[in-house]
């Protein structure tokens, strides 16, 4: 079929552009790289409690040591171990046999020698008016008297010896010197104790409330003194809170305060000792248990947090972040950061209020390159590595 002479123009135009579009070599240019985004925060200062984290242990309020003052047979154990007792509370009777007889017999003692000083004192005074007429010498009065001193010194010493066998008879009642958990029991009836042994009886603890014992860095210590010197921190108050973290993990319920710190450094550690006190009604806290004490430091007024995925490394292994100033273009600062709060750095060095500070996109910031910027969020991300964003300029 012959093709209409009025479609030939229009066929031959059609075969042109076919042909034309597969002589185009494929590919072509790229398009034109855009700008990079990058999210940005401002930095602000604001005032940042402090906190240390420090190792510690606990320990009893009170500890006593029950050692018997007597020497004797253990006749009774009258507490459960393990249980709390009272001050004042039998814990062991000793044999008081010879020491009640001994008591009876300083007794009889004693008023043997009030009789006695009754006698001497009759014939003192008798010998006074008989020496005022001379029917007795002078020397047989000197004697009376002296009698009479005699006795009176006996008795002295005859009570001494009463209150000395008093107290022996109560030593055989062994009571709790403190009140608080009493723990395992050394002796059992029958057992030959002698006073002031060494191994003791059984040991008390008060454990309501309870110390907790932490040390921190003669360094660090001389840090926090200086930089509350200068006006870097101020003091959190008096009785400075502290919260402890246990074995577990867990946040001890419970908060408790800070009392002294030692006044020497241990010279074999360099370290010095504070001392917490904290209530412990239901005794979750036994003496000798590790846990990590986290002590109030001060307040920061000027601090600068920033989020810990706004800080790199260099080569070296410092920190560095990125900054984008007034022209829109990218700087590297060195920072020196003071420690993590939760997931944020405390930037001591290397930024200051108002800085734009790059947050995400840091794989995009390049030092001296041209950038735009958006608003960072927790929850927001530059998808891209391009578009239109906001110029800093």
């Amino acid at each position: 079929m012959r093709t209409p002479p009025l479609l030939r123009p229009v066929a031959a135009l059609a075969i042109l552009s076919v042909l034309s579009a597969c002589g185009k070599p494929p590919g072509g240019p790229p398009p034109a790289a855009g700008t990079p985004v990058l999210g940005v925060m401002t930095v602000h200062a604001q005032p940042v409690e402090l906190h240390t984290e420090l190792p510690g242990r606990t320990s009893p309020y009170q500890i006593a040591d029950v050692r018997p003052q007597v020497n004797g047979i253990i006749k009774t154990r009258s507490f459960r171990e393990g249980s709390d007792v009272k001050a004042g509370q039998v814990l062991y009777q000793i044999n008081p046999a010879s020491y009640q007889a001994a008591y009876d017999s300083s007794v009889a003692a004693l008023a043997k020698a009030e009789a006695s000083v009754k006698t001497a004192r009759l014939k003192a005074s008798r010998y006074k008016e008989l020496v005022a007429i001379r029917a007795v010498s002078q020397q047989d009065y000197d004697d009376a008297v002296a009698s009479l001193g005699e006795a009176e010194a006996d008795v002295g010493s005859a009570r001494a010896n009463v209150q000395t066998s008093r107290i022996n008879l109560d030593y055989a009642r062994v009571d709790a010197p403190i009140s608080g958990r009493i723990g395992k029991s050394s002796v059992t009836p029958g057992a030959l104790v002698t006073a002031n042994q060494t191994t003791a009886l059984t040991t008390i603890q008060q454990l309501d409330p309870i110390y907790v014992d932490v040390t921190q860095s003669s360094t660090t210590w001389l840090n926090l003194k200086e930089a509350l010197a200068n006006g870097q921190l101020q003091k959190s108050g008096n009785g400075a809170k502290v919260r402890l973290v246990l074995e577990n993990g867990r946040t001890y319920a419970q908060e408790g305060t800070l009392q002294f710190s030692d006044v020497t450094v241990n010279q074999d550690t360099g370290a010095i000792t504070l001392r917490a006190v904290f209530p412990n009604p239901k005794t979750d806290l036994l003496p000798g248990m590790y846990v990590r004490a986290v002590l109030e430091e001060g307040v920061r007024q000027q601090g600068l947090l920033v989020p810990q995925q706004a800080v790199s490394r260099d080569g070296a292994g410092k920190p560095v972040a990125f900054v984008v100033n007034a022209a829109g273009v990218v700087e590297q600062r060195a920072l020196v950061t003071d420690r993590a709060i939760g997931s944020q750095w405390l930037v001591s060095s290397g930024l200051k209020e108002g800085d734009q500070l790059v947050v995400d996109g840091l794989q995009r910031a390049t030092p001296g390159a041209k950038v735009n910027v958006v608003p960072w969020s927790p929850k927001a991300t530059v998808a891209t590595a391009s578009g239109t964003g906001t110029h800093t300029n």
